[in-house]
């Protein structure tokens, strides 16, 4: 199989799957179960591009194999929690605030998001597939370093959302702030830890020495995850629904804590 037939195929099914997505939100399902949807399937495009055999981009078969077994294990632990999470829950309030936004197109805008999600689901299974695809024989010093980075995320970001989902069953309906554990040190070490697995996949495919070019493309994957988390779908409608339902008690969190990196609890507001 040339690598534009795996890609293609790939891309028609993230794109048929998010479709039916978009049509059972449409039609009254949780819109949480979206982003269940998403993790499993960049999961599964990630496993597929990391195994099918392409021409001309042959990878060691042990780091091909470590590398889908990570993108499997990652994109499971994310979405099974986030289907705990939405079965306990309501609607998720970022796409509450996007309906409101959309008014009475949003169930066309609806499926156009859900495209786009679908085209940068592509784009991350491309940055599995380059760590996958590296020539290098053998394990590298930077397969270790890039698997012990991906754990790290791995576990970095399962232990953040059961702090926070302790905090929630402990403290539901009293308007506090979860800002202990992980949550003292950023607003949001989900998120942080989430674009951290991705640069383990960039070191993996860059390699030992960053001789292989195709391996620098990889970096398209941290940098796209750092935009979407920060600028884009992450942090921005997560903290406006804070600030709207928590007020005050936000608003100090946010003058103590930093929004992304982990860190010392400020003085000053953070930028």
């Amino acid at each position: 199989m040339s690598v534009a037939t795996l890609f293609i195929a790939v891309a028609v099914a993230l794109s048929a799957v998010m479709a039916l997505a978009a049509l059972a939100v449409i039609r009254g399902a949780k819109s949480g179960w979206v982003d269940a949807v998403w993790s499993f399937l960049v999961g599964a495009a990630g496993v597929t591009v990391a195994l099918v055999p392409v021409e001309g981009w042959d990878g060691d078969s042990v780091r091909s194999v470590m590398v889908a077994t990570l993108a499997g294990l990652w994109s499971l632990r994310l979405g099974l929690h986030i289907v705990a999470r939405t079965k306990g829950g309501g609607e998720d309030p970022r796409y509450a605030a996007l309906k409101e936004e959309w008014g009475e197109e949003w169930r066309t805008r609806m499926f156009s998001f859900l495209q786009i999600q679908a085209a940068a689901a592509l784009l991350l299974a491309g940055a599995i597939f380059l760590a996958a695809r590296n020539p290098a024989p053998g394990l590298q010093w930077s397969d270790i370093v890039g698997v012990l980075i991906l754990m790290a995320a791995v576990v970095g970001e399962g232990v953040a959302d059961a702090q926070l989902t302790r905090f929630r069953s402990e403290n539901r309906g009293k308007g506090k702030v979860c800002d202990t554990g992980l949550w003292a040190l950023s607003r949001h070490p989900n998120y942080f830890f989430q674009w951290l697995g991705w640069t383990g996949y960039a070191v993996i495919a860059i390699g030992p020495d960053g001789m292989w070019i195709w391996g620098w493309a990889a970096l398209a994957g941290p940098l796209f995850m750092y935009w979407l988390l920060v600028y884009a779908s992450g942090i921005p409608p997560l903290e406006e629904h804070m600030m709207r339902s928590r007020g005050p008690a936000y608003a100090e969190y946010r003058r103590r804590v930093n929004a992304f990196w982990p860190g010392p609890q400020l003085k000053e507001t953070p930028t």
